[in-house]
C-alpha cells in the first residue's frame, strides 16, 4: 500500500481521538441548552411571580385578595390544592379558612373546615416555613377526616401583616408527584410577604369605608332627631344602622322602664325579632342590664349558651357572638342595643366593639341635643305663658273689673227697674269672667307635681312583687303605649288584675314557669297570663276568678281561660281603654 492511502485511511485510534472533542461539545452544548432552558424556566417563573404580585396588589376587596393570594400561590409552585387560614383573634386557632383546589361539594362532604389543629397549628406555633416531602410522617400530623383527598407533599409559608402574623399559606400535593423544593419555598415566601402588604391595604381600605358608613349613620340619626322624629323612631334608626354595617342578623334596642330596675325591649329587628319584642329584662343578670348598669359594652362568644342572655323565653336558638352597647354614658345611659351575628360567625374584634361604643356615644350626644332642643323650646312655652297670664291680669281683668265698677255706679242712676237688672246682670257676667279668667291663668302658671308611674313601672312592680312569693321570675312582655293610650282608671284595673292572676298562680298551679305579657292596640288593653303548673282544680275557691270577672264587666271587657296542649293555663283579660259599664 502507498503511503497516499496511509494518511487517506487513519487507524481507529485516531478516528476515536477525532470522534472524542465532538462528544464533549455536545455535552457543552447539551449543558448550555438545559441552563438556558432552566434559565427561561426562572425567568418565566419571576415573571409569573411578577404578575401575581401584581394581581393581588391591585385588589382592594379583602376577600377578593385573600382569594387571589392563594389561586396565585397554587399556580406558583404547581400545587393541586392551596390554602389560607387566618388566624383569630386568640392567636392560637384559624377564623377563616380559604382554599382552592377542593370544590364546594366535597368540602361539604369533608365537615367543617381545620381549626389549626396538627400540621396546620405548627405554623401557628412556630411561623416560618416548613417544607415536608411527605406529610404523614411528620409528628403533628394527625391524619385526614373521611372523604379528604390523599396529600404528600406540604410547604407552608406564614403571612404577615406589618409586625403581626395574620395568617398561613398552606400548599399540598405538587403535580408530577415531586416534593416541593428550595426555589418553591423561595417564591412562595416573596408572594407571602407581597401578600401581607395587600391584605394591609385592603384592610385599610376596609376600615375607611366603614368608619364613612358609621359617619353616614350618625349624620342620619342626628338629622332624624333634629328633625323633630318620634324616640321610638329613632331608636329604630340606630338598631337598623348598627345591624347593617356590623353584619348582625338581630338588633334589639332596649330602654329603662321608669321608677324600676328594669328594661325592656322597644323594638327588634332581624331573627327571632318577635321573640325579643316587648321583653321585660331585670338589669342584674343580664348582658343587656350589665351594659345598661356598668355604661360600658358588654360582649359575648355564644349568645345561644350565654347564662346572661337566656332570662325569659327562649329566642337566641342559631345565634352566636353578641354584644350589647350602651347609648350613652356618665350615669345617664337611654338605653342598651343588642346586636347578634349567626353561630359560627367571627366575634365581635376589639376596633368593632370601639366602633360601635363611638357610635352608641354619638347617638346619645345627638339625643341629648334634641331633648335640650325640646326642653329650650319648653321653657320658652312656658315663659310665653308666663306673659299671657302677666297680660291678662294686668291688663284685661283690670279693664274688666273698672267696667264692672262704672255699671255698678251707673246703675243707681238707672230708674227703669228693666234696664237695672240688666247691668245688674251684666255686672254678675264681669265677675263670672273675672273668675274664668283667674282660674285660666292659675292653670297657666301651675306647675305639674311628679307624674305618677306609669302603667308599664306599676306592671313591672307587680311582677317583681309576685316573683317572691313564686320562687322564680316571670318573663314579661309589654308593647303598645301602655302609658299613653290606657287612662288612669282602667290602669288602676289592670294592675289589679296582674296582681290577683300572679297570686292565683302562686296559691293554686303549683307552676315552675310562668309568661306575663301586657298590651294594648289604642282601642283595648289585653293581660295574658300563662304557667305551666297543674291547671285549676274543679274544687278551688272562684272567689278570685269571679272578682277578675266583674273587673272586666265593669270596663265592658271579658275573661277567658284555656289549658294549652302543654299544660298549665292561660289567662286572658282584656278590656277597651275607654271605660264603659255594663
Amino acid at each position: 500500500m502507498g503511503r497516499s492511502e496511509e494518511y487517506a485511511h487513519p487507524s481507529g485510534d485516531e478516528d476515536a481521538r477525532l470522534r472524542l472533542p465532538q462528544l464533549r461539545l455536545d455535552e457543552l452544548l447539551g449543558e448550555l441548552q438545559a441552563r438556558l432552558d432552566a434559565a427561561r424556566g426562572t425567568l418565566d417563573r419571576v415573571h409569573s411571580l411578577l404578575e401575581a404580585v401584581l394581581s393581588v396588589g391591585r385588589e382592594l376587596d379583602l376577600g377578593q385578595v385573600l382569594r387571589g393570594v392563594v389561586e396565585a400561590a397554587a399556580a406558583l409552585v404547581d400545587a393541586e390544592y392551596a390554602a389560607l387560614g387566618v388566624i383569630g383573634p386568640d392567636g392560637r386557632s384559624l377564623s377563616a379558612f380559604h382554599t382552592v383546589g377542593v370544590d364546594e361539594e366535597l368540602i361539604a362532604r369533608i365537615g367543617p373546615f381545620p381549626q389549626g389543629k396538627g400540621i396546620l397549628g405548627e405554623l401557628i406555633r412556630e411561623p416560618r416555613p416548613l417544607r415536608l416531602a411527605k406529610l404523614s410522617e411528620h409528628p403533628s400530623s394527625y391524619g385526614f377526616p373521611a372523604h379528604h383527598p390523599p396529600m404528600d407533599a406540604f410547604l407552608g409559608v406564614p403571612v404577615r401583616v406589618r409586625d403581626r402574623v395574620y395568617g398561613n399559606l398552606y400548599l399540598t400535593q405538587k403535580r408530577g408527584g415531586v416534593p416541593f423544593d428550595e426555589e418553591d419555598e423561595s417564591v412562595l415566601s416573596t408572594l407571602a410577604v407581597a401578600a401581607g402588604v395587600a391584605i394591609d391595604n385592603a384592610r385599610l381600605y376596609e376600615e375607611s369605608r366603614l368608619r364613612e358608613r358609621w359617619l353616614r349613620a350618625n349624620a342620619e340619626i342626628t338629622r332624624a332627631l333634629l328633625s323633630g322624629a318620634a324616640q321610638v323612631e329613632v331608636l329604630r334608626l340606630i338598631a337598623e344602622r348598627a345591624r347593617e354595617i356590623t353584619g348582625s342578623v338581630l338588633a334589639a334596642m332596649s330602654v329603662p322602664v321608669r321608677d324600676t330596675e328594669a328594661l325592656t325591649v322597644e323594638l327588634a329587628i332581624g331573627r327571632h325579632a318577635g321573640a325579643h319584642r316587648g321583653l321585660v329584662l331585670p338589669v342584674r343578670g343580664t348582658l343587656t342590664g350589665a351594659a345598661f348598669a356598668s355604661g360600658a359594652v358588654v360582649s359575648s362568644p355564644d349568645a345561644a349558651h350565654d347564662a346572661r342572655v337566656t332570662a325569659g323565653p327562649p329566642r337566641f336558638g342559631g345565634l352566636g357572638p353578641a354584644v350589647a352597647v350602651p347609648v350613652g354614658g356618665g350615669g345617664h345611659v337611654r338605653g342598651v342595643v343588642l346586636l347578634a351575628r349567626e353561630a359560627g360567625a367571627e366575634v365581635f374584634s376589639p376596633p368593632e366593639l370601639e366602633t360601635l361604643k363611638g357610635f352608641a356615644g354619638q347617638a346619645a350626644l345627638a339625643m341629648e341635643l334634641a331633648e335640650h332642643r325640646r326642653d329650650a323650646e319648653q321653657i320658652a312655652l312656658l315663659e310665653d305663658r308666663d306673659r299671657i297670664g302677666r297680660d291678662l291680669h294686668d291688663l284685661a281683668i283690670q279693664r274688666l273689673f273698672a267696667t264692672g265698677m262704672t255699671l255698678q255706679s251707673a246703675e243707681r242712676f238707672i230708674e227703669h227697674e228693666g234696664a237695672r237688672e240688666r247691668v245688674a246682670r251684666a255686672v254678675d257676667d264681669l265677675d263670672e269672667t273675672i273668675k274664668i279668667i283667674r282660674s285660666s291663668i292659675f292653670g297657666l302658671r301651675r306647675h305639674d307635681e311628679e307624674a305618677a308611674p306609669g302603667l308599664r313601672a306599676r306592671a313591672v312592680r307587680v311582677v317583681d312583687d309576685a316573683a317572691r312569693v313564686l320562687g322564680f321570675a316571670p318573663s314579661v312582655r309589654m308593647e303598645g303605649l301602655l302609658d299613653t293610650h290606657v287612662p288612669d282608671e282602667t290602669a288602676e284595673q289592670v294592675v289589679a288584675v296582674l296582681s290577683e292572676a300572679l297570686t292565683n298562680v302562686a296559691r293554686h298551679a303549683r307552676a315552675h314557669r310562668a309568661e306575663v305579657a301586657l298590651e294594648t292596640d289604642g282601642s283595648t288593653v289585653r293581660i295574658t297570663v300563662t304557667d305551666d303548673g297543674v291547671g285549676i282544680p274543679p274544687d278551688a275557691p272562684r272567689s278570685g276568678l269571679d272578682n277578675l270577672r266583674a273587673r272586666a264587666r265593669r270596663l265592658g271587657g271579658t275573661l277567658r281561660l284555656t289549658t294549652p296542649r302543654t299544660g298549665g293555663t292561660t289567662l286572658v283579660w282584656q278590656a277597651p281603654v275607654s271605660r264603659r259599664r255594663e
